[in-house]
């Protein structure tokens, strides 16, 4: 049960409507999008967000499917159950083509294993493709929609006479013409014609007798006059007769074909609703995946349990206009069925109820939820609303009659398997009497077991909270020293409206503020004024927690650092071991050899004093050498200095966010620059005299300063650079055939020199194949915060054989 009828209008769902209609393909699928309600049965509430998330998996494999033909011919199909009619050609062709679409679709979720799509498995095993229906259209047809020549022997041997009759008129007329050119009859740059569906000759007025035949037009001006020979009268006249038959056999042979399509027109018809149902999932994909929804985890209890939600329509807005939206945490169980908020107002109370509204109504309609995969949903069977102004002139109603009239309804069909929202309790009448009929019809809600959402400034139905069981208060984070709402929401407290603090931000008179807090009860003074300390100080705690979780991150950061360096230090020493032993083990090699040497050379010379002094020269050279090797220091493949300024840098990166006068990191090139403006999420940073463009995604805020020395030194050669590249760059890269590391080291290289040029789209042309070499690039692509987008080539120019990607 729904209520009020508006119910949709008042969450944003008919919104979510149109755009999922929009994503639609056909109007077979604009008619589910809807036909989408809210269902209070598990199993098929289930089935639908599977197939939507499945459906989803499906579009992000990067797999092609089928966008065109998704021609609707159950009208058509259904004329065609009366005897003695017949398919009409162009119906045909529509007929061919979307059959072949179905059989496309068909067979891709019939080959997948079912633990692949199990859901979009099982819809595609209900139907049987009529293969002999679809062989018999392309006996029929060309490729093009036409009757083929062979579609029945009469009508290829019509054809076959057509055509040489055909060709017999056009060698009449060109022999007529070409007498009439060579006599002048005609004008000189003339040609022949075509009036009437026949050939005729274009033949100057004054000559109109020169030739028999029959004259079909004249020009405006009446100097030229189209005539058909006689010889080619007659043949087109046989010409004529043999297009009347074979119009005759075309609607005989459609004839046959529909009555031997006639048994299964409703089998065709379901393999229509089939592409129908087959084009709303896909459209629901295409919207979840937009809005990032997801498969909750769906219980039997009844439970809400939202993490990281948000409204989709709110979402798709903010998107517009590069804003974030603040994620909503909330939680109803068993022990806390209604929650009631309280807080400023513009803090987001609204927001909130209609979020937490929306989501539910999404999810019992079949569809994935803007939320994260780890909150919970069960299942209610009705859903209730009161929000906005309900005046009507008509029904004499006013705004707080209105209100009466949900409340009575609400009091009246609630029970345990019921969940409300309410907008403003109580108000749109006297503050004290509307608190106290909004209490005691919260306590009816209550005794009734339902679950709810409220919003609301009265102190009573706060403190309703802590006296009635299943009740739990809820309050909108404010910063009391900014006046700024935090639009988060926090259960276990009440909020504090923030009345006279706004109002003083305002710049409301001083004078009429104070005379108003003394006609305020003083002890509700100093409930709002506790309200304000407690939030105050659980904002200061939640400050201090994340502060301390820094830190630890930090130390841990440091101890893994500190571990790593250890590492390397003992490789280099278990390094320079070795190379010393090898050293060593060379040296006396070498002395041994020439030793020998000497020795050897002294006994052939019989001890010539001559050349006994030149070996002796010799081995003392060796000598020489050898101590020189050994004084000379080591060199080694790194210097162990350079590994301790790696990890004994001081932490000089910053947290916060980045703005203009900044000295920031840019993180795809470990380059640093100053920031000198940001326009939405691109900022312009200035490096080596250099001004570029960068996402603020590849941005980090950090404390070290780039080397002013290399500023001109470096200027021309990072210029030459980048001159050098803009030449040699190419707008695609094929890497078919490689290895995925040679590959990968190509499309890293690639990548980094898109960015640094500011390319704004890119190809690279991986291939088909098993799609490894292409999820290893893609899954390279996400760690990429330049890349805005990446997909399919459409498939006249590669599809899934190639990845094309967009950058901010």
């Amino acid at each position: 049960m729904i209520y009020p009828a508006a119910f949709e209008n008042k969450v944003g769902f008919d919104k979510i409507r149109s755009l999922i209609n929009e994503a639609c393909i056909s109007d077979m699928g604009k008619e589910y999008a809807s036909r989408i309600k809210f269902s209070s049965r598990p199993g098929l509430i289930q089935q639908w967000i599977d197939q939507t998330i499945e459906f989803q998996n499906f579009l992000e494999s990067g797999e092609s499917f089928p966008i065109s033909y998704y021609f609707d011919l159950r009208n058509e199909l259904s004329r065609l159950v009366t005897q003695g009619s017949f398919i009409e050609q162009e119906k045909l062709f529509e007929l061919y083509l979307s059959l072949n679409v179905i059989k496309t679709i068909l067979s891709l979720f019939k080959k997948e294993e079912e633990t692949i799509y199990p859901e979009l498995s099982k819809l595609a095993h209900r139907h049987e493709f009529p293969e002999d229906i679809y062989n018999k259209i392309e006996k029929i047809l060309d490729r093009k929609g036409k009757i083929k020549d062979k579609a029945s022997e009469k009508l290829s041997k019509i054809r076959t006479q057509l055509n040489t009759l055909q060709k017999k008129v056009l060698n009449e007329t060109q022999k007529v013409f070409k007498v009439a050119k060579e006599s002048g009859w005609t004008a000189e740059n003339s040609e022949i014609s075509i009036r009437n569906g026949r050939l005729v000759i274009p033949m100057k007025a004054a000559y109109k007798r020169s030739i028999q035949g029959f004259t079909h037009d004249e020009s405006s001006s009446g100097q030229t006059l189209f005539i058909e020979p006689i010889k080619s009268f007659e043949i087109n006249n046989e010409i004529l007769e043999l297009e009347n038959l074979e119009r005759r056999e075309i609607i005989k042979i459609l004839t046959q074909f529909t009555d031997y399509t006639r048994p299964y027109i409703e089998e065709l018809k379901n393999l229509y609703r089939y592409l129908g149902m087959i084009d709303f999932i896909r459209a629901k994909a295409i919207f979840s995946k937009k809005i990032k929804a997801k498969k909750p985890e769906i219980v039997n209890q009844p439970i809400i349990k939202l993490k990281g939600a948000f409204h989709p329509v709110l979402y798709l807005n903010h998107l517009k206009r590069e804003k974030e939206v603040v994620p909503l945490d909330m939680e109803l169980n068993i022990e806390n069925r209604i929650l009631i908020i309280s807080g400023p107002n513009a803090g987001g109370k609204s927001v909130c109820l209609k979020t937490s509204a929306i989501l539910q109504y999404m999810f019992q309609c079949g569809l994935p939820v803007p939320a994260s995969a780890d909150s919970k949903f069960s299942f209610f069977d009705r859903i209730f609303i009161d929000i906005g102004d309900e005046q009507s002139i008509e029904n004499d109603l006013s705004t707080y009659s209105s209100h009466l009239k949900n409340m009575k309804f609400f009091i009246q069909h609630a029970n345990s398997k019921t969940i409300f929202f309410i907008d403003e309790f109580g108000t749109g009448t006297e503050p004290q009497l509307g608190g106290a009929i909004a209490e005691a019809s919260l306590e009816k809600l209550a005794q009734k077991q339902a679950f709810g959402v409220i919003t609301t400034h009265y102190s009573n139905l706060k403190t309703a909270a802590d006296k009635l069981p299943g009740l739990i208060n809820g309050a909108m984070l404010f910063d009391a020293e900014a006046l700024q709402p935090l639009y988060i929401l926090k259960t276990g407290q009440p909020g504090s409206s923030f009345t006279f603090e706004i109002a003083k931000k305002t710049g409301f008179p001083k004078d009429v503020l104070n005379r108003a807090k003394k006609k305020i009860n003083t002890s509700h003074l100093r409930f709002d004024n506790q309200l304000q300390q407690l939030e105050a100080d659980k904002i200061a705690l939640e400050k201090e927690r994340a502060y301390l979780k820094k830190q630890q991150l930090e130390i841990q950061k440091t101890k893994e650092k500190y571990n790593q360096l250890n590492e390397e230090l003992l490789t280099q020493k278990n390094q320079i071991i070795s190379d010393a032993q090898q050293k060593a083990i060379s040296i006396i090699n070498k002395s041994n050899k020439e030793i020998e040497k000497t020795i050897r050379e002294i006994k052939e010379s019989k001890a010539k004093k001559e050349i006994t002094q030149n070996s002796r020269k010799n081995l003392l050279k060796v000598k020489e050498d050898l101590e020189t090797g050994l004084k000379k220091k080591p060199e080694y493949n790194q210097d162990i200095s350079k590994i301790k300024e790696k990890y004994n840098k001081p932490e000089i990166f910053s947290s916060e966010p980045v703005k203009p006068g900044d000295f920031v990191l840019i993180k795809s090139t470990k380059s640093i620059g100053k920031l000198l403006s940001l326009k939405g999420n691109i900022g312009e940073v200035e490096i080596n005299g250099m001004r570029l463009q960068i996402n603020q995604n590849n941005l980090e805020k950090t404390l070290r300063k780039p080397k002013p020395s290399t500023q001109s030194r470096n200027y021309s050669s990072i210029l030459d650079s980048i001159n050098e590249k803009a030449s040699q760059f190419n707008l695609s890269l094929d890497v078919r055939g490689m290895r995925a590391d040679e590959a990968m080291e190509k499309v890293t290289r690639y990548i980094e020199d898109a960015v640094v040029l500011g390319a704004k789209e890119v190809s690279i042309l991986h291939g088909k194949g098993y799609g490894i070499l292409r999820q290893i690039i893609r899954d390279y692509l996400t760690t990429r915060p330049e890349i805005k987008s990446f997909g399919d080539a459409p498939v006249e120019l590669g599809g899934a054989g190639i990845t094309r990607i967009y950058f901010y």
